[in-house]
């Protein structure tokens, strides 16, 4: 059983976190986020899938939903029940595949990709990025209008990602989006329940699958 009383998606990001990765992975998941998202780029197939297989126990053991990303077979071979990709991946996904999964999620850019992410089985899609961010310097975020229409044009779940924090979280919730995906915050800062606490709301929260 998966326990879920967010609306977040931390992501991970080996290069950015402060302190031992795993540790701060444990520490993620003991606070029950919707989801972590294991995005580590750069890896070799083999080295994710060593990596993702750590992952996954720590998030078992604390219930807490992993999603694997970019490598589908790593994904299959693991049984991890989410799978996260760009949409070059995701076009080239077979349906025997996508039955495999029931939560798939893609990150789009603009309306077009989103209805696109939709129409090929996504369960969730991001949009972003929303707000200026180190992680995109020099590019302006697309912001909140961006992300509103992008949450009125397709019917699966909507996450903002991009420059969120406790101070626009609340701007996010104000459209129809079902939450927020967080990277640099999360794995930087030193205290992660302190964290979380910041972006704490009541009410019931929008499914991913």
């Amino acid at each position: 059983m998966i326990i879920c009383m967010s609306d977040l998606i931390c992501v991970t990001n080996r290069k950015l976190c402060t302190g031992d990765y795993l540790t701060r992975i444990e520490e993620i998941a003991k606070q029950h986020p919707k989801g972590i998202l294991l995005r580590e780029k750069d890896l070799s197939p083999l080295a994710y899938t060593q990596l993702a297989k750590k992952v996954l126990a720590i998030c078992k053991r604390h219930q807490t939903l992993c999603i694997l990303h970019n490598f589908i077979e790593t994904a299959e071979q693991t049984g991890c029940p989410a799978i996260h990709l760009p949409l070059p991946v995701l076009r080239n996904m077979t349906e025997q595949q996508k039955r495999i999964f029931p939560v798939i999620g893609s990150s789009c850019h603009s309306l077009p990709e989103a209805k696109e992410a939709e129409m090929l089985g996504c369960t969730y899609i991001t949009a972003g990025h929303i707000f200026e961010t180190d992680c995109k310097k020099n590019l302006p975020g697309r912001g909140l209008a961006f992300l509103s229409e992008i949450c009125g044009s397709i019917t699966i779940p909507v996450y903002g990602i991009g420059g969120i924090h406790k101070e626009n979280i609340s701007a996010i919730r104000g459209t129809k989006a079902a939450g927020a995906f967080l990277m640099s915050g999360i794995m930087q800062c030193k205290d992660v329940s302190a964290f979380l606490k910041n972006f704490e709301k009541n009410g019931e929260k929008n499914d991913i699958s």
